[in-house]
């Protein structure tokens, strides 16, 4: 349902044990002992499908086609995005891989009120979908539900590796792929992941909280827009905070909305320690100053900041939290990194493999704005033709 959303594909939302439920899984020749039950109206129908087989039914591309391209993008979210549109735009054969869906975390929010040009704001999917047709009209290729599990340099290309164990070859790469939220690391919410625990904004989960008590751990912008939007679906949302305020991490007009929403509150100096309920998501231990206390929760949401998708790339020099360093950041005492084949130092958001390089959140030292990662995507393609030129 989350993908589907995100994708911004019509669907309905049937549960198995409704007349609508029955109807349906009749018609697909279902018991019902697998769900969820995808029916198409083709007449395709899939039993607890992979994202590879959901992605391929819509039409979209799981395996890229032979051949070797100007450039590989690993990560379609607004990064990677913006390095697509530009670079197929200016004539570069340009392939993005994605092991999800477009948008990364920016698409899961259900409104981005701060980006330049959308004074009412816009949901993170829509900027997501946008930017993805505006990049395929150009002529980029995407390839989903694909991970990049390696990456080398072969004389003059680089070679990305697939999690379906296929290799792209490309004359430049650039490494897009964010970051994933953090864990809570508290064994029983782990176990409820999808059960009443989710990593990430609310999304498709919204409408299903309608009378529920909600709760939202973060106090970045992020949290106080998933808080926003559960609190028109919830009867109670309740944003949990570490820190003695919003205002460190948080925008003001999100901290103001926040206070001015009725069935919205904050608590301040709480961790969440525990969790209530076996099969699903019944309720939270909390720890604040003043000792433990119980609440009942039919969700949680949490969003606490990420760490790097960068374990696959070998040989790249990372800083001790896994972000990717490039540019001037590469140089210590005695200039370029050790191995660096070149007289010229690495340029801006060049890593230190030559040719290969790094925007948006995952690199070292970037601000984790949606407006900074569009513009590093666009910088990179401007940096990737340079290196074209001196190669």
């Amino acid at each position: 349902r989350d993908m589907l959303t995100r994708m911004g594909i019509p669907h309905g939302w049937y549960q198995a044990d409704t007349a609508a439920g029955r109807r349906l899984l009749e018609e697909a020749d279902e018991d019902g002992s697998r769900l969820p039950v995808v029916l198409f109206h083709s007449g395709q129908v899939f039993v607890d499908p992979s994202d590879a087989e959901l992605a391929e039914a819509l039409g979209f591309g799981t395996r890229p086609e032979d051949g070797a391209y100007d450039l590989v993008i690993v990560g379609a979210g607004p990064a990677g995005l913006a390095a697509a549109v530009y670079a197929a735009s200016e004539g570069l054969a340009t392939l993005v891989v994605e092991p999800k869906v477009a948008g990364g975390q920016a698409g899961t929010s259900a409104l981005i009120r701060n980006y330049l040009g959308f004074p009412r704001g816009i949901a993170g999917g829509d900027l997501a979908n946008r930017a993805l047709e505006q990049a395929w009209l150009f002529g980029a290729n995407l390839v989903l539900a694909q991970r990049a599990t390696g990456l080398r340099a072969d004389s003059r290309r680089r070679l990305v590796r697939l999690s379906e164990g296929g290799e792209i070859a490309g004359d430049a790469v650039v490494v897009a792929s964010g970051v994933s939220w953090r864990r809570l690391g508290v064994p029983r919410l782990e176990a409820l992941v999808g059960a009443g625990v989710f990593y990430g904004a609310a999304g498709a989960e919204a409408r299903a909280m309608e009378g529920e008590d909600v709760f939202v751990v973060g106090a970045g912008n992020s949290a106080g827009q998933a808080a926003l939007h559960l609190a028109r679906h919830a009867a109670s949302v309740t944003l949990l905070v570490r820190g003695p305020d919003l205002s460190q991490r948080m925008a003001d007009y999100l901290v103001r909305e926040i206070e001015a929403a009725p069935n919205l509150a904050v608590r301040l100096r709480t961790r969440v320690v525990d969790g209530l309920g076996d099969r699903r998501l019944e309720g939270l231990r909390l720890a604040t100053g003043d000792g433990t206390a119980e609440v009942a929760a039919a969700a949680l949401f949490v969003m606490i900041g990420g760490e790097p998708r960068t374990e696959w790339l070998a040989g790249v020099e990372r800083d001790d939290r896994g972000y990717i360093l490039t540019g001037h950041d590469l140089l210590g005492e005695g200039g370029p990194p050790p191995g660096w084949p070149h007289a010229r130092p690495p340029l801006l958001l060049e890593t230190s493999v030559p040719g290969v390089f790094a925007a948006g959140d995952v690199r070292h030292r970037s601000v984790k704005r949606v407006a900074s990662a569009v513009g590093e995507g666009a910088v990179a393609v401007q940096l990737v033709h340079q290196y074209l030129g001196r190669t």
